[in-house]
């Protein structure tokens, strides 16, 4: 007996090990394993359509699928890509030429608040000298925005690498995923029913922050473009994009950018532009996340608003740009296997009392 559970210790030590030891090997490559896992999960709804069209073909199911994901998907980012790509370095051109200057100068500063700047002469700072460094300031991020371009440009090789690792994956996932699931529901420990529950809230997440994300980020995203292109207001290709990728926070988002922009146009003069630009946020951008945010996001997660925005942030500090949907993931999952956790104790203190 003694001999049997000292096997069974060392088993578990193994177990341990080795299963730490795996984790530890594939950590570098956890974006695209994530990624595919994550694809598979919202698009295996379009691999079930190719397999019933391709008679029950799995292989080629899983080859159109993925086509259809680079199609609608890889390709069109790739485009809005290079059109930022393109901007962001023309302002980065000029700003460092010297041919494009802040809208503001410092005898208008001067003009619209005289009291503050006095104020901030009695303490010795020179509005001419604040401005000098904002536009240094503006000088450095567009630097720091181009370098960031040039290391992505040097880092390309490894970055296309893992994006067909992801697509290499994917092609597995969707082929055998139905397997893969039921034999990981098999192994693990916690019980084939709050497995199956933890695997649906998985998907449920996904699907809701992924749909939600590229929903509200599209649709925002070209609301703001589209009315800084009429509007005048350079590179609007570029803040729309900058607006898309903030519509990632709930409550705040987009409205980074068009009000300060409004704001600014107010302030040179601009009164007219700033007016239908602020009611326009207010009314049209803000209402798509204010609508559809709830519709995609929330009722699927059934998670609060603040839960979402704290994930999503923590996500983003942890994972970069994968913790959009990592970040409101671990959320779920943690009220779920609480919420668990509280039935199964209730249910337990019941049978007690009893």
């Amino acid at each position: 007996m003694r001999e049997h559970r000292l096997q069974r210790a060392f088993f578990l030590g193994l177990l341990a090990l080795v299963t730490g030891g795996f984790l530890w090997l594939i950590g570098p490559f956890f974006k695209p394993i994530f990624w595919a896992v994550v694809l598979a999960t919202l698009f295996y709804p379009t691999f079930q359509w190719w397999e019933h069209h391709l008679g029950g073909h799995a292989i080629g199911a899983s080859v159109s699928t993925i086509i259809t994901i680079v199609l609608i998907v890889i390709v069109p980012l790739f485009l809005v890509g290079l059109i930022v790509a393109t901007e962001a370095s023309a302002v980065y051109q000029r700003l460092a030429s010297g041919t494009m200057e802040l809208p503001l100068t410092a005898r208008e500063v001067r003009n619209m608040l005289p009291a503050v700047a006095g104020f901030l002469e009695r303490f010795g700072v020179s509005l001419k000298d604040l401005q000098a460094r904002v536009s240094n300031a503006a000088l450095g991020l567009s630097q720091f925005l181009a370098t960031n371009l040039v290391a992505f440009g040097q880092n390309a090789l490894r970055g296309t690498a893992l994006f067909f690792l992801s697509l290499y994956l994917l092609f597995f996932f969707l082929r055998d995923g139905a397997a893969l699931l039921e034999r990981i529901i098999g192994v693990l420990p916690i019980g084939d029913d709050r497995e199956r529950r933890l695997f649906q809230k998985f998907a449920e997440v996904s699907r809701a922050t992924i749909k939600g994300t590229i929903v509200i980020g599209l649709v925002q995203g070209l609301l703001g473009g589209l009315i800084f292109w009429a509007l005048g207001i350079e590179a609007a290709a570029l803040w729309g994009v900058v607006m898309a990728v903030l519509s990632f926070l709930p409550a705040v988002g987009a409205a980074l950018v068009w009000v300060p922009a409004a704001a600014l146009l107010v302030a040179t003069s601009r009164v007219g532009e700033g007016v239908v630009l602020l009611v326009f946020g207010t009314v049209i951008i803000s209402l798509a996340d204010n609508v559809l945010r709830p519709l995609l996001v929330g009722r699927d997660t059934e998670m609060p608003d603040y839960i979402v925005l704290v994930t999503t942030l923590g996500g983003l500090t942890f994972f970069g740009l994968s913790g959009v949907v990592v970040g409101p993931l671990i959320g779920a999952l943690f009220l779920t296997v609480w919420d668990m956790f509280g039935r199964e104790y209730a249910s337990i203190a019941s049978d007690a009392e009893a």
